[in-house]
């Protein structure tokens, strides 16, 4: 029997290959099974670590973090090809949750991340954008790569996006010239224009802190930004509420789109071509995803759902999910391509103590699927025939 277990980090508590792994280990205590771990993400967090169990390999870099300070971070490398992951360098999580910045807070140190793979010759960069701490437009990332934001002095404005209220002049002419023979694609799973209502500054600005007039500041700040980066580009940028996905990661998508050219694709399907999923899960009777909930969000791409529809279409005939928690009703689990979901939170209702002692219980969950199978799946019956619930 051949098991291909490819879930999501259980945010706050497992990273995707510790899910993994710990899903395994209760299976293969029950039946005996080929198991290939796929650990999985949707092109925000966990990106890079996916590439590099996928084979591309590490490379550190000390870059700017997004207060300023500085960060170790990694990028994964093969061949021509690098997986940049924003939050490693500008991510909330590198923040204290007391010491949040949200007019000051950059994604410089994304840039950099971006200028180490040019420099080691990469001609192609994936960029996973997701969980940044600052809403700057990308500025800090452009000014990484040799864009200077003036204001009307002539002056070069600090870092952040309060900052970007006083831009009056952008100048690309000393951009990195590389940029020109490289090709970007950006892992996009938002469509939240860059301003306005649904914009960076209203929709992601008080998750990092901006209080509601600070979310006025950093909007207004945007428009201004976005109106010279316009003049910038000559003329050439569209009406800015019309770029789908600008606003994703504090608007870092805005800057990914227009100055760097990067083609957006769904996180998923990014993270899935990096990882050869289609190819890995062919020919498999038996695919494990999930995440850390299961919810009306799931159902818009999310990892278990698209992993399931991967399955699906390479003729895999059981796909099933864990997760801690599940809003789903058997029906929507089912008509997303899932045949059961197993929740933590089935064997252990209070929720603090379920994400301290997740890698246990999903190793209770992996003896349970195990079970399952033993008894749904002909090939656990044939190798496996005195297993029963």
């Amino acid at each position: 029997m051949r098991v291909v277990i490819a879930p999501d980090k259980f945010k706050g508590s497992l990273t995707a290959d510790a899910v993994a792994r710990a899903v395994a280990e209760g299976l293969r205590s029950v039946i005996p099974a080929e198991v290939d771990l796929v650990p999985m993400a949707d092109g925000g967090d966990g990106t890079v670590d996916a590439a590099l169990r996928a084979g591309y390999s590490p490379a550190t870099h000390r870059v700017t973090g997004p207060d300023g300070r500085p960060v170790e971070a990694t990028i994964a490398v093969r061949g021509s090809t690098a997986v940049v992951e924003l939050a490693a360098a500008s991510g909330l999580a590198l923040l204290p949750p007391d010491r949040l910045l949200p007019l000051d807070a950059t994604s410089r140190g994304t840039g950099e991340l971006i200028r180490a793979a040019l420099d080691a010759g990469c001609t192609r960069i994936v960029l996973g954008l997701g969980g940044s701490a600052c809403t700057d437009g990308g500025a800090g990332m452009i000014g990484a790569l040799g864009a200077r934001l003036l204001d009307a002095a002539g002056q070069e404005l600090p870092d952040g996006g309060g900052a970007l209220a006083r831009v009056n002049r952008i100048d690309l002419s000393h951009l990195d010239v590389r940029l020109a023979d490289c090709t970007f694609v950006v892992a996009l799973d938002v469509d939240n224009p860059l301003l306005g209502r649904h914009g960076a500054a209203a929709t992601f600005g008080p998750q990092k802190g901006a209080d509601p007039g600070q979310v006025a500041l950093l909007d207004a700040a945007l428009a201004n930004y976005a109106r010279v980066l316009g003049d910038a580009l000559g003329g050439k940028l569209r009406d800015t509420t019309e770029i789908s996905g600008a606003g994703a990661a504090g608007g870092v998508g805005f800057a990914a789109l227009t100055v760097l050219g990067a083609a957006p694709r769904p996180g998923l399907d990014l993270v899935a071509d990096l990882v050869g999923l289609a190819d890995r899960v062919r020919g498999a009777d038996l695919v494990v995803t999930g995440e850390g909930s299961l919810d009306q969000q799931s159902l818009s791409g999310k990892t278990p759902v698209g992993v399931a529809r991967i399955a699906r279409t390479a003729g895999v005939p059981r796909v099933v999910a864990v997760c801690g928690v599940s809003s789903l009703s058997r029906d929507e689990t089912r008509n997303s391509g899932i045949d059961a979901a197993w929740t933590l939170a089935a064997i252990e209702p209070d929720v603090a103590r379920s994400i301290a002692h997740a890698g246990p219980l999903l190793t209770r969950v992996g003896e349970s699927i195990g079970r399952w199978a033993a008894t749904e799946l002909p090939a656990a019956r044939t190798e496996h025939p005195e297993e029963t619930l």
